[in-house]
């Protein structure tokens, strides 16, 4: 499996993505935080980290005796980069094509 396949992965799960906006909005939280926002078990939460830290979208760092996770945007932005800018450069240049021209046309 690829990087980019375990990145697609993932981001296929709702819940995986939900953990990734609580990292979002703030970082370094310990596993019974995160399973305090999900009616889901503490296995399950484990499980769905687990995922995303082998698509390396998450980190963890030991302090002390606590497990912290982190938000890596990393792999996100490659795949924006390497899947959706090359389909959206066309549509984006005919705008600023078009722009360009209405506005030489006032």
């Amino acid at each position: 499996m690829t990087d980019d396949d375990r990145v697609f992965k993932a981001l296929a799960d709702p819940s995986r993505r939900f953990l990734l906006d609580l990292l979002f909005a703030r970082d370094g939280r310990t596993l019974t935080e995160l399973e305090s926002e999900l009616e889901m078990t503490r296995f399950g939460v484990a499980k769905h980290l687990r995922v995303l830290e082998e698509a390396g979208l998450v980190v963890t760092r030991r302090s002390g005796r606590e497990k912290l996770h982190f938000l890596n945007p990393v792999p996100i932005r490659q795949i924006h980069d390497r899947w959706i800018d090359k389909y959206t450069e066309h549509q984006i240049t005919t705008l600023i094509d078009l722009k360009r021209t209405l506005e030489e046309e006032s």
